[in-house]
């Protein structure tokens, strides 16, 4: 007998355990034949289904109901199998009868809402996903969306303010608060609503964090500030009455009080780290517009360096290559290395801020280390034999442009600068004949061109 077999046998034991009872004053071999005989059509119809015979599996499962029709398994079963053929009605009638007979099991209740949820019946689906909730409250995400679908705002965001004071917000939690908080119908009476409530209970944290996002997302920002300062005097620990700040601290310029709030906040480990990364991305930008604050940039880098998401001295690092700050850039480039010390784009990137700001020692010893790593890369012999040329180490460089020019795959550009850069390195060492030689093998791939 196969295991599925052995497994699904098991499964019909546990099933007509329960029956028995009912056959106590019945010839013991009529029980056993009927168990038989329906356990053999249950097993057919999860065959039938697994090879997607559906009309085949509904046969053999009505078979089982004409035997036991109390029994809920077998109409979770033959609702499966409509469901598939998406035969809505027929579905949900099978679900619904296993619901019936046993509520207390999730998945009955599951198959429900597929057909309401692929019927697009969102407003027959919102009950049933209540009901789920209870085995499993991460659907309240769902239930948010149900809401969204069916216009029901204010259920959905009083819903929402209850999952934000047990957790973060995901993304698209996050949009529909906006979203709702951004009509005009509703935004009105929840600013006076949420004032209300400020000056009834001055210590609920979460009603000072919506008056604020919805006066930023009305472009009232003095407003909003006000409310981040009441908040940061009525709850003096409050994160969230750090973060408001911080931002209006930027608009105001208040780059010293911008750059405490910071650090205090990324010393936090209540804080959700994409909320931290948002605001040194926010204080980074204020620091190039201005042109201050490296030192506090550079502190708030490090405080961040636990994050396994995000590579923040890389990332900083690429933004200053990109605006041609190449002495900034090299710096948190090179703190993007030490975090992830194979990552050859980064090298690659860091060799060129040297180049641009003629630290040619730096690349030589940044070449050296990475050609172990990474030894059939022409491009790290070229820099090597480059900045061994630029120092006055001609021999050296020469090796190393001879030896990376076997690792050229097809590359006839890089192969002309190879060329191009050994005749400049024979003409330093004094070797006219060798420089001509190099300096031909150039201007023929040039007419390749």
């Amino acid at each position: 007998m196969s295991k599925l077999k052995k497994r699904i046998r098991y499964t019909m034991w546990m099933v007509f355990c329960s029956q028995v009872l009912l056959f106590a004053q019945e010839n013991p071999e009529d029980i056993v034949l009927t168990e038989d005989k329906t356990e053999n059509n249950f097993y057919e119809s999860v065959k039938q289904r697994a090879i997607e015979n559906y009309d085949k599996a509904i046969v053999a499962i009505e078979k089982c109901i004409q035997s036991d029709n109390t029994n809920p398994v077998f109409y979770h079963e033959l609702g499966k199998n409509y469901l598939d053929l998406k035969q809505y009605p027929q579905a949900e009638q099978a679900f619904q009868k296993a619901v019936d007979l046993n509520p207390k099991e999730r998945w009955y209740w599951n198959g429900l809402y597929d057909v309401y949820y692929q019927t697009k019946e969102y407003q027959k689906a919102i009950p049933v996903v209540q009901k789920l909730i209870e085995f499993d409250p991460n659907l309240k995400e769902d239930l948010i969306s149900l809401y969204m679908y069916t216009n029901q705002r204010d259920k959905a965001l009083d819903l929402l303010k209850q999952m934000e004071k047990e957790m973060v917000l995901s993304k698209t939690m996050e949009f529909y608060k906006l979203k709702i908080q951004e009509s005009n119908a509703f935004a009105k009476p929840e600013k006076n609503q949420l004032e209300k409530a400020i000056k009834t209970n001055p210590k609920e944290e979460q009603n000072y964090i919506d008056l604020i996002l919805l006066y930023s997302e009305s472009n009232e920002e003095e407003k909003a500030f006000e409310v981040a300062k009441k908040l940061a005097d009525a709850i003096p620990k409050s994160d969230w009455a750090k973060i408001s700040l911080f931002k209006f601290y930027l608009l105001e310029n208040n780059g010293a009080e911008a750059s405490k709030t910071l650090l205090t906040v990324l010393k936090n480990d209540k804080v959700d780290m994409k909320i931290k990364q948002r605001m040194l991305n926010e204080f980074l930008l204020f620091v190039v517009k201005t042109n201050t604050y490296e030192p506090e940039l550079m502190q708030a880098v490090d405080y961040v360096s636990s994050d396994t998401n995000v590579n923040s001295p890389l990332e900083i690092g690429k933004f200053y290559f990109n605006k041609h700050l190449f002495d900034k850039a090299s710096i948190y480039l090179e703190k993007g290395l030490k975090k992830e010390p194979e990552n050859f784009n980064t090298v690659l990137l860091l060799i060129q801020c040297y180049d641009k700001t003629q630290n040619y020692e730096a690349i030589v010893r940044l070449t050296e280390d990475y050609i172990d790593l990474f030894p059939s890369q022409a491009i790290l012999y070229y820099y090597a034999g480059y900045a061994n040329n630029k120092v006055g180490n001609y021999k050296k460089g020469k090796g190393y442009l001879e030896d990376g020019i076997e690792f050229l795959v097809e590359d006839v550009a890089l192969e002309k600068e190879f060329y191009k850069l050994l005749a400049d390195v024979y003409k330093n060492l004094g070797d006219p004949k060798k420089e001509s030689i190099y300096l031909e093998k150039a201007k023929e791939l040039e007419k390749r061109k």
